[in-house]
């Protein structure tokens, strides 16, 4: 190989990557190695990343940053020994570089050994060129050990010293919130904002803290400072819609829906929010035009498809609603509403297997609401199928324990089962419980509600 002169070359990368194709050595200055050394470790090309540091260690044997990068590649490839050495011989070099610790703080924190990472990232606090780096470490690290409250505090000196670190301040609300702290949090939060007014991160924050404990109003101001700080914000708007809709004003969160996806790419979350205001308003074709929108945007959206599915039994159209429930299903059939919907849509159009097998699915993953279960009772009882009866209610008795509804079921099933006393004290103890309930029985068990030992409860 000979060396051959500098050509025109617009980025080092594309002049060294010149240089490995002609196999002709070029000249690069040191802070050239360092650029095309972080670039080739970035994207992750680390042979080419320890070609281009050995050509730049030849040409520049000396050189501190280029020294500190065959370290970074010993811990990327886990060969701690020889970067502490490497680390130890730099300390004496340059022993006020902030690098060199956060190196060794690096291989500390690889192996566990979080404190002593900590120790020497402070260390470095009295000379770092950017101590609010240094602080983010040690949150870091303190996050590894699950001590929320000082990677609390060690995000606040970073915010301390840059207050434009986004991350930071997403990472402090992080900890209030694991902490469930937020009474603080917001305390924090206005407190910054007093001294950066126009931090849209802030404002929007903020305005979350307060959606979540039902300060709307509050929340929507914040919101609005977002928006003022950043008007093309997008989380702000969303936001802001949600407030919004759970104020009722429908027309104006649809507004802001809307803006969301002006702003940006549109999203199936805004189409379904903007579907869900259309419903309140009773405007059910712009409501079922947005939700058919949503699931163009995303397919995978089980939400929307559940939405076309109520929108359509709302309108009796059953067979439509069964086609749209099951697409929803496909995407989540660990979902109990999707299983409920299900059921009921197969009740309706008299597929009672099929409706029973969705309630079973939807007690079994979790949807143990008195509606459902109530429901399933009721399908066993009109199917005459006193076992599987008796099974979902002792079921149910484990959520709705002594509920009078189910007492009386409970008694009408023992009475199809001639367990006649079992059926006469569980009815009673019912009836003591509420009487109103007991007209059910007229309809579910007739023959019951005319037998000798009940005529006189019903007074027929």
């Amino acid at each position: 190989m000979k060396f051959e002169s500098n050509e025109d070359f617009d980025f080092p990368i594309e002049k060294f990557e010149h240089m490995l194709k002609t196999n002709n050595v070029l000249f690069f200055d040191a802070d050239e190695f360092v650029e095309i050394v972080e670039h080739y470790i970035d994207m992750g090309k680390l042979t080419l990343a320890k070609k281009a540091l050995k050509l730049g260690l030849d040409q520049h044997p000396n050189y501190t940053d280029l020294k500190l990068l065959k370290a970074e590649i010993y811990i990327f490839e886990d060969k701690h020994a020889q970067a502490e050495d490497l680390l130890k011989y730099l300390q004496k070099v340059d022993p006020e570089n902030e690098e060199i610790y956060v190196l060794q703080a690096n291989i500390y924190s690889k192996q566990d050994r979080h404190l002593e990472a900590i120790e020497t990232l402070e260390y470095t606090l009295d000379f770092a060129i950017e101590p609010s780096e240094i602080y983010n470490l040690i949150g870091i690290e303190y996050l590894f050990m699950e001590n929320f409250e000082k990677a609390k505090l060690s995000y606040m000196k970073c915010l301390d010293q840059d207050h434009n670190d986004f991350t930071a301040l997403y990472n402090i609300i992080y900890c209030f919130d694991f902490l469930d702290q937020q009474e603080e949090a917001i305390a924090y939060l206005n407190q910054f904002l007093d001294k950066n007014p126009y931090c849209e991160i802030a404002w929007h924050q903020l305005g979350k803290l307060y959606f979540d404990i039902g300060e709307d109003k509050r929340a929507l101001q914040a919101f609005d400072f977002a928006i003022y700080s950043d008007d093309y914000f997008v989380g702000a708007y969303l936001e802001k819609a949600k407030v919004l809709e759970r104020l009722k004003q429908y027309n104006e969160a649809i507004e802001n829906y809307k803006i969301s996806n002006q702003l940006d790419d549109p999203t199936a979350y805004a189409y379904l929010r903007i579907g869900k205001c259309y419903m309140k308003l009773n405007h059910t074709n712009e409501a079922v035009k947005f939700f058919k929108k949503a699931v163009h945007e995303d397919p995978m959206m089980d939400k929307a498809w559940s939405a076309l599915t109520e929108f359509y039994m709302n309108k009796k159209e059953y067979k439509t609603a069964l086609s749209f429930v099951n697409k929803a299903l496909n995407i989540d059939g660990e979902n109990p509403h999707h299983w409920r919907n299900f059921s009921i849509i197969n009740n309706e159009l008299g597929d009672f297997e099929e409706s029973k097998k969705g309630l079973q699915h939807a007690l079994e993953f979790g949807n143990y609401e008195f509606e459902n279960l109530l429901m399933q009772i009721d399908i066993c009882i009109e199917e005459k199928k006193w076992k599987d009866a008796l099974d979902t209610l002792d079921y149910a008795q484990e959520f709705y324990e002594n509920h009078p509804e189910f007492m009386y079921r409970l008694a009408g099933v023992y009475f199809k089962l001639k367990k006649f006393d079992q059926a006469l004290i569980t009815f009673q103890k019912a009836y003591q419980q509420d009487q109103d309930y007991a007209f059910e029985m007229i309809e579910l068990f007739p023959e019951m509600a005319f037998h000798a030992d009940y005529k006189s409860y019903f007074k027929l």
